[in-house]
């Protein structure tokens, strides 16, 4: 079974903010109801050092549960009903921070060290689509990525794999070295 993940939060509260700028003025209500849903949770979670873990634990699932009820009540309008069905759809991962210890509010400490990726794909703007070309920045990428994580140097390791490969010797590991 895999591992929950945290729903894209980041990417829902900009989709709500969207509908608040939305001339329908009954559409753009709903965003705005929604979107202070989304603020009070944030107001609880900046005040949790300030609460009982007991008490902060149950004002962030009441906030919570007000914010879901609002987002899966829509009025008729098509944007609105499709933010809703996000909430019905997808609403438990994107609250999975309030019930599962350790988990963040959104994911971007696991995907920060892969953002230079997106940006170069949106930079690329598909300049890459011959096979190799793909193969070459998938492979590059995945290296930086990787020596990234572990805190290694990206040139030495590049400099490292030349060197092998000029005697022809085995490619070095970007396995990390230890526990």
């Amino acid at each position: 079974m895999p591992p929950l993940r945290q729903g894209p939060l980041a990417h829902l509260i900009r989709d709500v903010k969207f509908l608040t700028s939305l001339p329908d003025p009954v559409t753009a209500a709903y965003g705005r109801r929604v979107l202070d849903g989304l603020r009070r949770l944030f107001q609880v979670i900046h005040r949790r050092e300030k609460m009982a873990p007991t008490h902060f634990q149950r004002a962030l699932e009441r906030a919570r549960d007000q914010v879901l009820a609002v987002g899966k009540r829509a009025p008729p309008r098509s944007e609105a009903r499709n933010v809703a069905e996000r909430f019905r759809r997808h609403g438990a991962s994107y609250f999975r921070f309030i019930t599962t210890p350790g988990l963040e509010p959104t994911n971007k400490s696991p995907r920060r060290p892969i953002r230079f990726v997106v940006q170069d794909r949106h930079v690329a703007q598909g300049s890459r689509r011959g096979g190799r070309g793909r193969r070459w920045c998938e492979r590059i990428w995945t290296a930086t990525a990787t020596c990234t994580q572990q805190g290694r140097s990206v040139f030495d390791y590049l400099h490292q794999t030349l060197i092998a490969h000029f005697a022809h010797q085995p490619t070095p590991s970007l396995l990390p070295a230890g526990p």
